[in-house]
């Protein structure tokens, strides 16, 4: 199996009105939990509309993201399935369900890290 992140960017759910925001959170957690009954589901949430913190490999922390960035992430969703086809059939119903564009990347895979989750009983 493969992991796929599927995100929107923030601000990709600004044309949805307000008295319609209940409806589409419904609709979302419904695809939500038809993947986790499919057993894809790995992870997702939406993210804060904050300014991000940048930590550079020496501690500093500085703002961010730089100006010149036009898009940040809104939320995302990881799922872990056979094809990247499968994963754009999830992305389709995340799309629909929030009324917005869903981007999807494969994720790279990390032996390591699942082996030590493992260990630890959790799964990523």
């Amino acid at each position: 199996m493969t992991r796929y992140l599927i995100s929107f960017n923030d601000g990709a759910m600004d044309h949805i009105p307000a008295e319609e925001v209940p409806d589409v959170g419904k609709a979302a957690h419904a695809v939500i939990q038809e993947a986790v009954n499919a057993g894809v589901f790995v992870f997702g949430t939406g993210l804060e509309r904050q300014q991000a913190s940048v930590v550079a490999t020496d501690g500093m922390v500085t703002d961010g993201p730089y100006p010149e960035t036009k898009e940040v992430i809104g939320g995302f969703v990881v799922v872990d399935v056979a094809s990247r086809d499968e994963a754009l059939a999830w992305a389709a119903k995340i799309a629909d369900a929030c009324r917005c564009a869903q981007e999807v990347r494969e994720l790279l895979p990390d032996p390591e890290m699942d082996a030590m989750l493992r260990q630890a009983g959790r799964r990523w």
